[in-house]
């Protein structure tokens, strides 16, 4: 009786190596390189399930490389501002929307007759035009300021006309017109740099160029700017009495050189540099 049991439990043991078997090749060391090759096959995006899903992504790619695309331009080549004064009229009015190169001053140079946006210097603005632009706008608006997708229209930056560079000496002689009885309360003045006068052709036929003497060698490495509406235009000469660059500004507060004023689109046009206006002008010596 005792031998069918016998017969009974071999089956068994047979059956089970298979198990044996399959334990032994299964090692740690195999599951983990297993799981590691699961892992590496695995796409970093699942595919989305819906087409909803699907279209959702893509739209989210685009968004993001959007805003890495306006960052890295914003901080290296190009930049929108909006204009907040009077002082460029007629060339740039209120509310005016510009792109600025960052090429110059860098790569480019920064010329005679260039529109240049710089920060201010120091004093140039008034505090309270200073506070109120710090803390204008809404947190989602700096923020698209932030990543250039709105114009910048704080930290107190100006825009002005370059008339002198590193090394010019500039000039405003007064002269005597027939046509403006003697004792006027405006005089009548041209600019000169390096002691030749300029014509300059961007400014309205009404507006003078400079109504009173001056005489000032721009610093290296600096600029002497002025606005376009001169008699509105808080520019170098009014700060001539500064203690560092006497009314010039530095290079290193530039930001850059305005190339297109796009909004609105009734006034979309290219800030070409006037060069006819300068080209007889000598290098300083």
């Amino acid at each position: 009786m005792a031998e069918p049991e016998a017969v009974v439990a071999e089956p068994e043991a047979v059956g089970d190596e298979p198990e044996a078997v399959v334990d032994k090749l299964e090692t740690p060391g195999r599951k983990k390189r297993l799981l590691r090759r699961k892992k590496q096959r695995r796409p970093l995006f699942p595919p989305a399930k819906t087409r909803w899903g699907r279209m959702g992504r893509e739209v989210g790619f685009v968004v993001v490389a959007a805003i890495v695309l306006s960052f890295l331009l914003k901080t290296f080549l190009l930049q929108t501002f909006f204009i907040p004064s009077e002082s460029m009229e007629t060339t740039l009015l209120i509310d005016d929307r510009i792109i600025v190169s960052k090429l110059a001053p860098g790569p480019l140079k920064v010329h005679r007759g260039d529109i240049v946006v710089f920060r201010d210097p120091g004093g140039w603005l008034p505090r309270s035009v200073t506070e109120e632009n710090a803390n204008s706008g809404s947190a989602f608006h700096r923020a698209l300021q932030a990543v250039g997708l709105a114009p910048a229209s704080d930290e107190s930056y100006l825009v002005k006309r370059v008339i002198g560079t590193g090394g010019d000496t500039v000039e405003c002689e007064i002269k005597l017109d027939p046509a403006i009885p003697e004792g006027a309360p405006i005089p009548t003045g041209v600019m000169k740099v390096n002691g030749v006068e300029i014509e300059e052709t961007y400014l309205d036929e009404d507006t003078i160029p400079c109504t009173e003497a001056l005489e000032f060698t721009v610093p290296a490495d600096a600029l002497w700017v002025m606005g376009d509406n001169r008699q509105h235009s808080g520019d170098s000469r009014a700060h001539e009495n500064d203690p560092n660059l006497h009314g010039a500004i530095g290079l290193k507060d530039v930001v850059g050189v305005a190339k297109l004023r796009m909004w609105p689109l009734s006034r979309w046009g290219v800030l070409s540099n006037p060069g006819k206006v300068f080209a007889s002008v000598p290098e300083p010596g």
